[in-house]
């Protein structure tokens, strides 16, 4: 579980870089083009984050509500995640 929060954690400062990043192509007038590419960067790695974090609790949180008998729960958790990603 170590490993994962540090590459969580490392995934979301380069994130915040770009962010930071973004700020200053906004301020210093860059070309549209580069700032959207620069935003579709974001979302990709927030994507990512997502993802892992989807994973981590699907083998862990999950599991361990599917062999302890609270099997609602767990698919209740899954279908909300479900409908967030497709929105």
């Amino acid at each position: 579980m170590k490993q994962e929060k540090e590459k969580l954690i490392r995934r979301l400062k380069i994130i915040e870089g770009q962010v930071r990043g973004l700020q200053e192509m906004i301020k210093k007038d860059k070309y549209c083009i580069n700032i959207i590419t620069q935003t579709s960067a974001v979302k990709q790695g927030l994507s990512t984050v997502e993802d892992l974090l989807l994973g981590n609790h699907l083998n862990s949180c999950v599991l361990h509500q599917m062999t302890s008998g609270q099997t609602g729960k767990a698919v209740n958790e899954v279908l909300k995640v479900y409908k967030l990603k497709r929105k």
